[in-house]
């Protein structure tokens, strides 16, 4: 990225924070436009297309159909380095204390390949009533997963940008993270990879109309979903 930095000519920063780290690297202010980022127009783009027949047949397993008696779904992104081990075995007995703690949630967790996330994921979830695991998913089937469930639980960086724009609240299973612009607008929570963390910061979330409500409806500081349209206005008004 800092190559790239410093051969381009024009920036497009998805937000303030990241204009303000190129302006400490040298980058002219009068060449750094912040636009948002263009992952959250596709995204939108995805979520607004008809549901993938996988998507449905996952949501469908977990008895999800979209109405209001629905459970509410969980969805689980972990599989992060810095999570192996410990981290994650943390995690997965926090996820399945969550399930036998709350009746009326479903889970839903796409495991990632590396056998340092398959097994323990299999050996500490597999077999358990409402966590339904899956292979991993493509991600048009993951914007829909996304757009159906209720909570958001991840170590991963995109979702923590992505999420927000539909509306869902997302817990950071991580002990920090390199987007802080979602933590600080409120979309996103920091609660480390530890079991009792993960129990209690969902729990709130799912018993507390209040905190659940003032994450989703939080604004997203990474786009509007026209970040795209911006870029290119740019390119065509530039003079080279």
């Amino acid at each position: 990225r800092r190559a790239t930095t410093a051969v381009s000519t024009l920036h497009f920063a998805p937000t303030e924070t990241a204009r303000n780290s190129l302006l400490r690297e040298g980058v002219q202010g009068n060449h750094i436009f912040v636009t948002g980022n263009p992952v959250i127009d596709a995204l939108q783009f995805i979520a607004g297309q008809p549901t993938p027949m996988k998507a449905r047949h996952l949501l469908v397993r977990a008895g999800v159909n979209g109405s209001s008696a629905d459970p509410k779904l969980i969805l689980v992104t972990a599989h992060r380095r810095e999570n192996f081990g410990e981290g994650l075995e943390q995690i997965f007995h926090g996820l399945r204390r969550l399930i036998e703690r709350n009746k009326d949630i479903r889970i839903i967790y796409p495991v990632h390949l590396n056998p340092n996330v398959q097994d323990p994921a299999y050996r500490i979830l597999g077999g358990t009533e409402r966590i339904f695991l899956t292979e991993p998913v493509e991600y048009d089937v993951l914007a829909h997963l996304m757009k159906a469930s209720y909570i958001i639980l991840t170590d991963s960086g995109g979702i923590q940008e992505e999420a927000p724009s539909l509306g869902k609240p997302v817990l950071v299973m991580r002990t920090e993270t390199e987007r802080p612009e979602g933590i600080q607008a409120g979309t996103a929570k920091l609660i480390g990879p530890e079991a009792g963390s993960i129990i209690r910061e969902t729990e709130l979330l799912l018993q507390d109309k209040n905190a659940y409500q003032n994450m989703a409806r939080a604004v997203n500081p990474y786009g509007d979903g026209h970040a795209a349209e911006r870029i290119v206005n740019i390119l065509l008004s530039y003079d080279v």
